[in-house]
């Protein structure tokens, strides 16, 4: 029992658990979401931004996102599980994010359509 309640015992502050919690649950569903959608968001996108072998990556990549997900939610083994999660995020942000930013640039504002037709007065709201 006392190793029991070693491993469920924590001093962490409320604010740390509910960022375990948070941060967890995002990547459990992101991975569960890669085998549930595999076209759109598992090897189907791992094609798209140009990932190799993104067949065999997607669900490596959903693998670990569901496991390690889970051990954060879970607060068991959080330091070594956040290392892949960490990678993941790493290579996510450069092969979307930073394409992104090099084609539009940081302040990009996001281009509306001018409105034409009959109504294209400044009053009114196309």
């Amino acid at each position: 029992m006392n190793l029991f309640r070693r491993i469920v015992a924590t001093d962490a502050p409320a604010a740390v658990i509910l960022v375990r919690f948070l941060v967890g649950a995002v990547f459990l569903s992101e991975g569960a979401q890669k085998f549930l959608f595999p076209d759109s968001l598992g090897a189907g996108r791992f094609a798209k931004i140009g990932i190799p072998c993104p067949e065999v990556m997607g669900p490596f990549v959903g693998a670990f996102e569901v496991t390690c997900g889970a051990l954060v939610l879970a607060g068991l083994l959080t330091r070594l599980a956040s290392v892949p999660l960490l990678v993941i995020m790493l290579v996510a942000i450069s092969t979307t994010k930073v394409p992104i930013l090099q084609e539009k640039g940081l302040w990009a504002r996001p281009t509306r359509p001018v409105p034409t037709g009959p109504c294209c007065s400044a009053r009114c709201f196309c």
